[in-house]
């Protein structure tokens, strides 16, 4: 009994591996981000800075952040100094930086 606890609790990380890693791996479609440069171009924002926030994929912003949404796009975005980061909503983890 306890052979096939230790074989389901593996099993079970390593599961929980896979989906976390499958997690980190967003993929904005060229259509959509060629959508989101363009509104982005159209309406800009101001750029704010965030001290002690590294802009790396997969760093979450902090709620105080406005994200800004673009129209039939499910991610959000904002401007940080002065380069346009796109951003999960639910998350609120970086899913790409645009020059």
């Amino acid at each position: 009994m306890r052979m096939h606890l230790t074989t389901a609790a593996a099993g079970l990380l390593l599961l929980a591996g896979v989906g976390a890693a499958a997690a980190q791996d967003v993929v904005i479609q060229p259509e959509q981000e060629t959508v989101i440069k363009e509104y982005v171009h159209k309406q800009p924002l101001a750029s704010v800075k965030l001290p002690g926030v590294e802009l790396n994929v997969g760093t979450a912003l902090p709620d105080t952040v406005e994200l800004h949404e673009v129209p039939n796009v499910k991610y959000r975005y904002v401007v940080v100094d002065n380069r346009t980061v796109v951003v999960d909503p639910g998350t609120r983890k970086i899913v790409k930086i645009i020059q």
